[in-house]
């Protein structure tokens, strides 16, 4: 398993793994010559998880159990924790199954104040793994929510994969029900769709994350580890990030997570001008990981100047008044 997430940062790092298109282009905001605010009004801060962040950012799931691993995850959690801005590990099933890799996910010691949000596979509640798993995984890093991926697509190309995905809702029902802290469930790259997004928050998920097509493609990943053509014949496969928004958007009461290819603060902006409640980066903040936390912060002062300056220009004064923006579809 080790092995596995070696292979996945250096082919993140070194190759192409991002595919398609993400959907925000069909979009143009109608830009106000007049925005009758001052551009020192902008507030890009947004509560989550009971938590201020200072803008609309989720550092997302990226990584851990490996020595590099872990210094990239406390360069992320110094940069959120100075920025201000939420942070979710990667896969603690390693952790779980080897103890002595568990300090390479522990960032709680730089980061004390950030939404920090824990990170299982949902398809592992049908390996054994059950409600003591899911807390100790919580537990282990002091997180706030805890996030199962739903990575059907990935674990079916790749070689060594878990593939039995059979009733795993009512699992994560039961979860859900007794866990200390919020449920979250994410994508990674195929989008979520109006009716899972439903059934998960009949379920008591809290939190989606679209991880929508567009961006960084697992089945890609998968493909180029295992030599074989099916990660390429699938890398067209999935919901575009912006309709994925559009779609889980519709369920009153669920919050929102635009994530997949997002790229700028401009993408940010559409995001929740969509219906997003906050987005989700994870490869442009992962090459800046490796220099330095420093870096890191460059990147999300970069991103939120640009989504400042896109709702200056909007007239939004806030994330509220963003979601109330006038976005107009084009061909």
């Amino acid at each position: 398993m080790r092995e596995r997430k070696t292979d996945h940062l250096l082919i993140c790092l070194k190759q192409d793994v991002e595919v398609g298109s993400t959907g925000f282009e069909k979009y143009r905001f109608v830009h106000q010559s007049l925005p009758e605010i001052d551009f020192k009004e902008v507030d890009t801060s947004v509560e989550f998880l009971s938590k201020k962040l200072s803008a609309p950012i989720l550092i997302s799931s990226m990584t851990g159990g490996t020595a590099r691993a872990g210094r990239i995850n406390r360069n992320l959690a110094k940069a959120a924790q100075k920025m201000g801005v939420a942070m979710g590990v990667g896969s603690q099933r390693i952790a779980l199954e080897n103890p002595r890799v568990v300090s390479t996910f522990q960032v709680r010691d730089v980061a004390p104040d950030i939404p920090l949000l824990a990170n299982l596979g949902a398809v592992q509640l049908n390996y054994g793994y059950g409600f003591k798993e899911c807390q100790q995984a919580v537990d282990m890093i002091k997180a706030d929510a805890l996030i199962f991926h739903l990575n059907p697509l990935q674990e079916a190309i790749q070689p060594e994969g878990n593939t039995d995905f059979a009733n795993l809702l009512p699992k994560i029902e039961k979860v859900a029900k007794k866990l200390s802290v919020p449920v979250a469930v994410k994508e990674v790259g195929g989008g979520i769709s109006e009716g899972v997004a439903r059934r998960l928050y009949q379920a008591g998920v809290k939190i989606v994350d679209t991880a929508g097509w567009g961006g960084t493609s697992w089945a890609k990943i998968e493909g180029i580890r295992a030599k074989n053509e099916l990660g390429e014949a699938f890398s067209q496969w999935g919901i575009p990030t912006a309709e994925s928004i559009n779609q889980c958007r519709k369920v009153r009461g669920l919050k929102v997570i635009g994530s997949g290819g997002i790229r700028s603060g401009i993408e940010m902006a559409k995001a929740i001008a969509l219906g997003a409640d906050l987005t989700g980066l994870a490869l442009p903040f992962l090459e800046p990981a490796t220099k330095s936390a420093r870096a890191v912060e460059k990147k999300i002062a970069q991103l939120t100047e640009e989504l400042k300056i896109a709702m200056f220009s909007l007239g939004a004064r806030n994330l509220k008044e963003l979601k109330r923006a006038k976005l107009v579809k084009v061909d």
